[in-house]
């Protein structure tokens, strides 16, 4: 078995037949997953930030088996069902009071999509269809599909072998790498220039996520509103990894009440239990965008929807505000000392999201059979050694990551 995954099964960034040891999962529970080699592990990672409840949680588990007695899956066109109704009204009430419209779709990326698609036809109805280019800080990350890749930084992002054939975008220096000021006179000089053909600024909240997880001064986005607003250029929040809690508040951009005009969410929408994500938006524009030529097989999936609205019940019903600070106080008093270490470049946390980042690549396959013999899953990239626990993480077996980090990078 393991043999034909090496040699036959394209795992996410990387190569088929892949050179890298893939480790078999036989069960999760909790915090922990459980490997075929009767190994035990914390999961620091939560699947790609999307565990925020942890792994076979009775509550999710109920929700799923309840809605596939019932049905497992219909299509969305012409036909609706309670669940996609009751989470969309859930994610009308939690999001800004401008963002009233929810169009679902089976992930991040095609959310984002979609986002971009929103946009553009907003505008060719407005008569403005020269708007059609986007506007974005470098650094950032939103996808592995077409579009999603083109706002994606085209230099120092993951996708740059495309960067000749993705649409050309502009790009301008984020407040994560530069200082606020400077930013936001880089972002003013090019709508200054250019807002004529452009259709929406696109950008995550508070935290840039696989683009290198760096955390920048929230104000920045209410100066950035502004200026989009003055310049007649849409507005996008892409909160696919800082939903639902993980920087501390429910959603990045209640750290400063910044009205999107368009957002998208995903990963911890269902807890980690079935892809779904979803697009709001507000009357204004749906409005004046119309009929919106998109559709996907799995949308609005009765599955993923009954999920939803478990784990956001699950976590609203939590203290979840103090289980997230703890774990933030956590990572501050074991992670802030490894500043001092030769080859650790910086230190970033916030939330429930610790980063070191090293000052050269990381071996990752080392890195995680090292991690692997200390009882952690970690997936470092790149320069970065980093976790994003499950929101329900003890104490010790938070404290146990923190150790496998600290151990792990003496050795890299």
């Amino acid at each position: 078995m393991s043999t034909f995954d090496q040699t036959h099964i394209w795992h996410p960034y990387a190569k088929v037949p892949n050179p890298a040891n893939t480790y078999k999962v036989l069960s999760a529970d909790g915090v922990y997953l459980n490997l075929d080699n009767d190994k035990r592990v914390v999961d620091g990672m939560s699947s790609w930030w999307s565990a925020i409840h942890g792994y076979n949680h009775p509550t999710l588990n109920k929700a799923v088996t309840t809605q596939l007695d019932r049905m497992s899956h219909v299509m969305f066109g012409g036909l609706t069902h309670e669940p996609a109704i009751t989470l969309a009204q859930t994610l009308v009430e939690l999001t800004p009071d401008n963002l009233t419209k929810v169009f679902f779709t089976d992930s991040g990326s095609v959310a984002v999509e979609v986002a971009l698609k929103i946009a553009l036809q907003y505008w060719h109805n407005k008569g403005q269809s020269d708007k059609h280019k986007f506007i974005t800080i470098r650094g950032g990350y939103h996808g592995d599909t077409f579009g999603a890749m083109s706002v994606c930084d085209p230099d120092n992002g993951m996708h740059h072998l495309f960067s000749s054939v993705l649409p050309k975008h502009y790009f301008v220096k984020s407040p994560s790498m530069v200082a606020m000021d400077e930013a936001l006179s880089d972002l003013e000089e090019t709508l200054k220039a250019h807002s004529s053909n452009i259709a929406a600024m696109i950008l995550e909240p508070v935290v840039q996520g696989a683009g290198g997880m760096r955390i920048y001064n929230p104000q920045y986005l209410i100066k950035a509103k502004t200026l989009c607003q003055q310049h007649q250029v849409l507005f996008i929040l892409d909160e696919i990894a800082t939903g639902f809690g993980r920087t501390g508040e429910l959603f990045a951009l209640e750290y400063v009440d910044v009205e999107p005009d368009i957002l998208c969410l995903g990963k911890a929408l269902t807890g980690g239990y079935m892809t779904l994500a979803a697009t709001l938006t507000s009357d204004e524009i749906s409005n004046t965008v119309g009929t919106l030529m998109h559709g996907p097989t799995f949308m609005a999936n009765p599955l993923a929807c009954s999920v939803a609205n478990a784990s956001i019940d699950l976590l609203l019903n939590s203290p979840w505000q103090d289980n997230i600070a703890n774990i933030e106080a956590i990572l501050n008093s074991e992670l802030s000392s490894l500043r001092t270490e030769d080859n650790v470049a910086d230190v970033r946390i916030l939330g429930a999201i610790g980063v070191v980042e090293l000052t050269h690549d990381i071996d990752i396959e080392k890195a995680q059979q090292l991690l692997i013999e200390q009882g952690v899953w970690l997936r470092p990239y790149g320069k970065l050694l980093y976790t994003m626990p499950p929101f329900i993480i003890s104490k010790q077996e938070l404290l146990s990551i923190t150790t496998a980090i600290k151990m792990v990078i003496k050795q890299l």
